[in-house]
């Protein structure tokens, strides 16, 4: 691990943002609230925030953190795209005071969001995909800001839940 005692403790909040890609009718069902397994939405939000904070377990050189706040939320695209695909985007804002910062956690939390989402609804559809799983934004630490092209550029205050 990256040795990280010497670094200032700032405010840090990282942005990620991801998709799952699947049938029409899959997405029909998770808005109706069809799938046998539960509210798909609810649980990969709750998996999605496990996720953010179980980092360091899964992720070798990741610094085991106070996360502050996470918040993870979703957006569903109902108009198939050109392989007949709907859409459910997930995006993960985590925040810490800390020496490091919290992308990868960010980065987890959409992933485990995602996957939890695909175990949900597999018995109705196999064929889901992820896609464009990328670091959104962060502010805070040695490196200031960074946003990516297109991306939104974020507060620490900005929809984090205790």
């Amino acid at each position: 691990m990256v040795d990280v005692s010497a670094k200032a403790v700032t405010e840090r909040v990282a942005v990620a943002q991801g998709h799952v890609f699947m049938l029409p009718d899959t997405l029909r069902l998770i808005q109706e609230g069809k799938i046998a397994k539960g509210d798909v939405l609810a649980v990969a939000q709750v998996a999605g925030v496990m996720g953010a904070k179980r980092t360091p377990d899964v992720i070798p050189m990741c610094h085991p953190l106070m996360i502050t706040g996470v918040n993870v939320d979703f957006q569903e695209d109902a108009q198939p795209n050109d392989a007949g695909r709907c859409a459910l985007t997930i995006r993960a804002t985590v925040k810490t005071n800390g020496q490091t910062g919290v992308e990868m956690e960010a980065m987890t939390a959409v992933t485990i969001a995602a996957l939890t989402i695909y175990d949900m609804c597999k018995a109705v559809d196999k064929g889901m995909t992820f896609g464009e799983t990328f670091l959104v934004s962060k502010s805070g630490g040695k490196s200031g800001t960074y946003v990516r092209a297109g991306g939104v550029e974020v507060t620490p205050a900005q929809g984090i839940l205790s």
